[in-house]
């Protein structure tokens, strides 16, 4: 199974900027869509941001602007740029894998990385 290994999380003041970075191990990677998740206290699990195998983005509405998610298929990693970050983005932010559908390949999650924006 893939592993995935999220990086960049911290402390931050609003306005402030931060880069998440995930790295992925195995095969898949490049032929699979990648996304970044969040959870914040007693909230569910949502899409923070979405990249395709062939490169195309998609963000939810609050962060569209604001953040920018990229790929580096030789590097087997995934970037979330965040920036002009406000409290309500505070979280555990999750890296995720989805392999193409009918592949012989699993999803996978990391362990999240804390990010808290301060006011």
């Amino acid at each position: 199974q893939v592993q995935l290994v999220e990086s960049g999380g911290g402390l931050v003041q609003t306005g402030g900027s931060l880069r998440l970075s995930c790295a992925a191990s195995g095969s898949s990677f490049s032929i699979s869509a990648m996304g970044w998740y969040r959870q914040a206290p007693g909230k569910q699990r949502e899409l923070v941001a979405l990249i395709t195998s062939g490169g195309t983005t998609n963000y939810v509405d609050s962060v569209k602007g604001r953040f920018v998610i990229s790929r580096d298929n030789a590097k087997n990693t995934v970037v979330l740029q965040m920036n002009s970050l406000k409290p309500e983005d505070t979280g555990v932010y999750y890296c995720m894998l989805d392999p193409p559908p009918g592949s012989d390949y699993e999803g996978s999650w990391g362990q999240g990385t804390q990010v808290t924006v301060s006011s």
